[in-house]
């Protein structure tokens, strides 16, 4: 890894962005390498959790300006990969959606542009209480990416991000905590040891197959256009882990009195429970 950092310690991993002399500026090269990242942690059943976070005083200053005007020069060419004329951001959003594990971005100093955008398929972000947060995209000529436009009024109201979207404007993290972009803030010095006890507080005593599918039911139907949706996942859910291992250990120490020991592995038995070839009953309404 260049531009990342990746350490895995009591089920929890750590990708840092490690550019700290660019103040982590996003990279070509930290797109693939996160994207690479979250694909090792999925398959690793001793992962429960991952916190996402940056070297040094900043979390992310945004995408690499270091081209200048004609950093986005080679979208230009006729024969450029189609690959690299896709956001990039928006391919690492994307494979974050995608995670089986619980994602803490710990946002450790300013994070603007793509630095705010790419935690927004986090499932919390914590923030250092002096935390600078901007999406100055319309100030630099271009637009939201890294899919912000669907995620940004997910977790904040409207006029909110429209505001934070039109103007262009670095905020405090207070401003952030008050909107709910932010799950808490907490001094710099400590943000780190606070996402570390929030990923044991949420996945400790859970079964984890259970956190993985929970996660993209929340996040799946979170645009649905009916409960019903959710209602058929959930049902198809119910059917396949209800009678499954897990199941039977976590009723059995419950009654018990005692820690539950999961068997089931995220990398072998997480079934996709939005496929059609999954048993569903009938349903009527």
């Amino acid at each position: 890894m260049e531009h990342i950092s990746l350490v895995v310690a009591d089920g929890i991993a750590t990708i840092t962005l490690n550019r700290p002399a660019q103040l982590n500026a996003f990279t070509t090269i930290m797109e693939n390498e996160l994207i690479a990242a979250y694909d090792q942690l999925d398959a690793d059943d001793s992962v429960r959790a991952i916190v996402l976070t940056g070297a040094g005083r900043a979390f992310c200053a945004g995408a690499d300006l270091s081209a200048g005007a004609e950093t986005f020069g080679e979208w230009q060419e006729e024969d450029a990969d189609p690959e690299v004329r896709r956001d990039g951001g928006g391919r690492v959003v994307l494979r974050m959606f995608e995670s089986r594990k619980p994602i803490i971005a710990a946002i450790n100093g300013p994070a603007v542009g793509v630095g705010i955008t790419m935690t927004l398929a986090a499932d919390f972000r914590l923030a250092a209480d002096d935390a600078r947060i901007g999406f100055v995209f319309n100030r630099r000529g271009i637009l939201p990416e890294s899919c912000s436009t669907w995620f940004l009024p997910k977790l904040v109201p409207l006029q909110t991000a429209l505001d934070w979207v039109y103007s262009g404007r670095v905020f405090d993290a207070d401003e952030a905590l008050r909107a709910g972009l932010v799950y808490r803030l907490y001094p710099k010095e400590s943000l780190l040891d606070e996402a570390y006890t929030l990923a044991r507080t949420l996945t400790e005593h859970s079964a984890p197959v259970s956190v993985a599918l929970s996660r993209q039911m929340m996040w799946r139907t979170l645009g649905a256009e009916h409960p019903m949706i959710a209602h058929r996942v959930e049902t198809r859910g119910l059917n396949i882990r209800g009678i499954g291992p897990d199941a039977r250990e976590g009723i059995s120490a419950f009654l018990e009195k005692r820690p539950a020991a999961f068997p089931d592995s995220v990398r072998d038995n997480t079934p996709d429970l939005f496929g059609d070839d999954l048993p569903i009953p009938a349903f009527r309404g």
